[in-house]
């Protein structure tokens, strides 16, 4: 009968390994009656790293000396595939009281002794204090986990929040230019779904999806003389309305929020060239970021697709043969490729004017 009223830890897992077939079933019928049922035991130390796995115990009641594998070569191979964030008790049962097996055992990840013969109420109070410390463990674990959701889930909130912000800005600078009809809108779930038809990531598309609004952000910062100039630009004023990709990316940059790097690679890159021609860093090929590989070719469909201040709206075929045209030039040879076959149900997110 239990000298306690109520187990430390009733669902604990606890795995029993020693050859002595007399000390295996003591320590089962001493467990049972303090109120643990979830018990495994076996003599046979050569099946223990298979139960082990099978169960992963709260409490591993150990025998030192066995036949091969013996108890020391089991505790090598359970600390190795033990995180070292897990505490998990292990409680050496043996007659071998030299200091040299108890200090070689500690090295391996023992945390206390048991000596053979054993008092059973010493084995009372030695299994309760590991279990309480193995439970407490669990406990902070959770507690732990718990913490960190909460954080990720306020850090995800405010990452939102500033997205929605900038959003807004890229909105505004949208408006003051040419742009009044959801050039950034429609740039961003087109190129989410892209992102989908190429095969990325979950995580990705949606990555993309949110953040392809805020390419053109940096237009804040170009004066609206250019913005809004009908005829020709100088290759003077060229030059300032490329500036528009380093102002973006200033503007989205010094943050340690994932999407904002997103962000940001794509405001600065998304008028880079797969042949290296693009601007303002002269990337090629894959050095160019694929987010910024996707958004050119969606950047350039929906504006090709619109009326602007220095253009008409060109037809959908027109748009189509320069998507062609520029595979491995101007775009990324399989972001056209996926573009070009899937571009009725593409542009069906983005109606073109005409």
């Amino acid at each position: 009968m239990s000298i306690f009223k109520t187990p430390v830890f009733p669902e604990a897992r606890i795995l029993i390994v020693d050859d002595e077939e007399a000390n295996v079933r003591l320590l089962e019928r001493l467990l049972r009656s303090e109120g643990y049922s979830h018990i495994r035991a076996t003599t046979d130390s050569s099946s223990a790293l298979e139960i082990f796995g099978e169960m992963e115990p709260d409490l591993l009641i150990l025998d030192l000396h066995m036949p091969f594998p013996d108890g020391f070569v089991l505790l090598e191979h359970v600390n190795n595939c033990t995180p070292q964030s897990d505490y998990l008790p292990i409680l050496i049962l043996t007659g071998d009281v030299s200091e040299d097996a108890k200090n070689r055992a500690l090295v391996l990840g023992a945390k206390d002794f048991l000596t053979k013969p054993f008092s059973v109420l010493e084995a009372r109070y030695r299994v309760r204090n590991l279990l309480r410390t193995r439970r407490m463990h669990l406990e902070l674990q959770d507690q732990v986990h718990y913490t960190e959701r909460q954080v990720a889930a306020r850090l995800r909130s405010l990452e939102h929040a500033q997205l929605q912000v900038l959003e807004r800005v890229a909105n505004a600078a949208e408006f003051r230019g040419s742009r009044q009809d959801e050039h950034t809108r429609r740039v961003g779930e087109m190129s989410g779904e892209l992102a989908r038809m190429l095969g990325l990531t979950y995580a990705s598309v949606e990555m993309i999806r949110t953040t392809a609004p805020l390419h053109d952000i940096g237009y804040v910062g170009i004066p609206e003389a250019i913005i809004l100039k009908p005829g020709r630009l100088t290759p003077e004023e060229f030059e300032v309305l490329k500036d528009h990709t380093t102002i973006g990316a200033n503007l989205l940059s010094g943050s340690a929020s994932e999407a904002m790097e997103v962000a940001r690679q794509i405001a600065l890159s998304h008028h880079e060239r797969w042949d290296g021609n693009g601007y303002p860093q002269g990337q090629t090929a894959d050095e160019i970021p694929i987010s910024a590989r996707i958004v050119a070719v969606v950047d350039f469909v929906d504006g090709m697709t619109h009326d602007r201040t220095r253009r008409a709206a060109s037809s959908i075929s027109e748009v189509l043969d320069g998507v062609r045209s520029q595979a491995g030039g101007h775009f990324d040879p399989d972001v056209a490729a996926t573009f070009l076959v899937n571009h009725g149900q593409l542009m069906d997110l983005a109606p073109a004017a005409n």
